[in-house]
This record gives structure tokens, C-alpha cells and sequence, in this order.
């Protein structure tokens, strides 16, 4: 039976592996640097001009901004969660989940290492996202254990909903089913919330829907962190976001609880075929 600091060790020279093969293939970090930053200067510059906020007398793009950061951190945080997924299945379409059976280490090892792996790559895209950020005019205005706070609610959401990828990426098996997959419900899932537009602007039903989306709490709980509420803003009604940092905690332990055991016994049935 593997001890739980094997399974670490072993998870962590798996994560190693990852960031090696990072380091020697950069075209796997461009398109995860890339996207964010497009999305900040398209939404910023191009859409910003047009999009009112509530509390807001009129549109100010410069306002628009300072609302907008947290929302593509969210969606940036949860795209990156993606590449869990589409590693783990091209893991399996190219055979090397058969060699690292063959070796002497824990079967959590490589669902632990693959998603460390990836926390440190969304390290690296939060850091350039926060300097686009800058250059465009947003500003963190609260405290630095507050900006700390916000920064790790994301990681950890990110690295919850990582766990869901891989269980996903291991059932689809190739990564071009994976990301087929996966973009049919993040797309709508970080659109459908307040990432971009207030969740009051949208209509009934899918203002209902936003409102009880953990994308829109993750994101309202880093716009309360990094004091960028807009003021004269009206407090929200819903209850996931009058308590966001605590529905955000609720869902990434639920996601960590269903999701955890049922991606290593998937690794286990994938890697045994």
C-alpha cells in the first residue's frame, strides 16, 4: 500500500515532468498567455464603451474596467483548468500512462502531479494577466491580505475544477474530443455570469441562472477582494452573491469530494485497458 508521502513525492516528480515539457514546448504556455490578454484589450477597448453598469450615471470605459479584470481572471482560471483535461487524454492517446504503470509509484501520482503542474502554470498566466491589467488601468484598491485572498480563491477554484477536467479527459480519452467537449459547456457557463456584463443587465431566466453560477460568485468574491466594486453599485439579491467567498469555498470542496475519487478510479479502469 502507498503511504501518503509517497504518493506526494511521487506526484510532484510528475509535476516536474509537466513543467519540463513546458519549459522545453513554450507554444503550450503561448495560447494560455495569449487568450487572457486578448480578451482583456478586445472587452476593454472595443466593448467597453458600450457596456453601462449599474450605479454607473453613464458608460465610462475606465469604470468598465476596474469591473471587468476580475471576470476574465475567472474565466481565464477555469479555460486553464482545460488543459488538465487535454493532457491527461493525450497522456493516454500516446501510451504514457502505460509506462508510468510500470513503474513504482502511486496510482494518484499522476492525476496529483498533472494538476500541480497546472496551478503553477495559472500562477504564471494570473501574473500576466494582473500586469495587462495594470496597463490598462485597473487598480487593486483594497488591502494586500485581501488581494492574497482573491488571488488564491481563484487558484483554488481553478485547481478544483481541474479535477472535474481530468475526470472528463480520462472517460473522452483523446484530446480532440476533450476540448470539443469542454468548450461546449465553459463557453456557456463563463458567459451566462457576470464575468462581462452585470448579472442585472441580463434577462429572467438567465439572470437566474447567473446569479446561481459559481462562476459569477468567484468572480464577485475577487471584485469585493481587490475593492472593485463600482460605487453606487446596488448590493446583490441572491445569496450566492451576498456570500461569495463562502458559496465559492462550498462548491470547489464539493467538486474536490465527488471528483478526486471518482478521477482516480477512472485512471485506474483508463489505465488498464
Amino acid at each position: 500500500m502507498n503511504r501518503p508521502g509517497q504518493a506526494l513525492a511521487d506526484g510532484w516528480t510528475i509535476a516536474r515532468r509537466n513543467l519540463i515539457r513546458i519549459k522545453r514546448v513554450p507554444d503550450l504556455l503561448v495560447g494560455s498567455i495569449v487568450s487572457p490578454i486578448m480578451f482583456v484589450l478586445l472587452f476593454a477597448f472595443v466593448f467597453g464603451g458600450s457596456i453601462s453598469l449599474p450605479g454607473a450615471p453613464e458608460v465610462d470605459p475606465a469604470l468598465y474596467r476596474q469591473f471587468l479584470i476580475a471576470g476574465i481572471f475567472a474565466q481565464t482560471m477555469i479555460f486553464g483548468a482545460t488543459i488538465t483535461g487535454s493532457g491527461m487524454a493525450q497522456d493516454l492517446k500516446t501510451g504514457i500512462i502505460d509506462r508510468f504503470r510500470s513503474l513504482p509509484m502511486a496510482p494518484s501520482a499522476v492525476l496529483v502531479g498533472r494538476t500541480t503542474a497546472d496551478v503553477v502554470n495559472n500562477v504564471l498566466t494570473v501574473f500576466i494577466m494582473s500586469l495587462t491589467g495594470l496597463a490598462v488601468g485597473w487598480r487593486i484598491t483594497s488591502s494586500v491580505a485581501e488581494a492574497v485572498l482573491g488571488y488564491g480563491l481563484l487558484l483554488f477554484f481553478a485547481y478544483c475544477i481541474s479535477w472535474l477536467m481530468a475526470y472528463v479527459g480520462l472517460l473522452v480519452r483523446t484530446p480532440e474530443v476533450f476540448n470539443n467537449a469542454s468548450f461546449i459547456v465553459i463557453f456557456p457557463l463563463t458567459f451566462i455570469a457576470n464575468t462581462f456584463v452585470p448579472s442585472e443587465n441580463l434577462p429572467g431566466p438567465l439572470r437566474a441562472f447567473a446569479e446561481w453560477n459559481p462562476v459569477s460568485s468567484v468572480t464577485q468574491a475577487a471584485r469585493e477582494l481587490f475593492g472593485n466594486i463600482i460605487p453606487g453599485t446596488p448590493p446583490p439579491t441572491a445569496w450566492p452573491l451576498q456570500n461569495p467567498v463562502l458559496y465559492t469555498l462550498v462548491w470547489g470542496v464539493l467538486l474536490l469530494v465527488i471528483f478526486v475519487p471518482l478521477t482516480v478510479r477512472q485512471y485506474q479502469r483508463a489505465a488498464a485497458r
